[in-house]
């Protein structure tokens, strides 16, 4: 694993986002609008709890909407997405733990 370090030096290991829970998400949108990557992206759950695109068409079909994964490669480790959720749905892991 790289070690990184702040701006003064401190070592910083990055938390990188690996994945949602579509089950505990509640698609709040605090994620989203803490990270400024566009790593993930909302998404809804039709009655078969498949995940799909939302449209103001399709709006009647969706049970529910979630956050997803969007691009995962953007994820710079931060945590803030992990720090304002409030169903704690998200996994992170270290650079060595998100390469496999």
């Amino acid at each position: 694993m790289s070690a990184y370090a702040t701006r003064d030096g401190r070592e910083y290991v990055p938390d990188y986002l690996v994945s949602i829970d579509p089950e505990r998400c509640i698609g709040c949108g605090r994620c989203y609008k803490v990270c400024g990557r566009e790593v993930m992206t909302l998404k809804g759950v039709n009655e078969d709890g498949e995940i799909v695109d939302v449209d103001e068409d399709d709006e009647d079909e969706v049970e529910k909407q979630v956050m997803v994964m969007n691009d995962a490669g953007a994820c710079i480790g931060c945590g803030a997405c992990a720090r304002v959720c409030p169903t704690g749905c998200q996994s992170h892991a270290t650079e060595a733990m998100a390469l496999v």
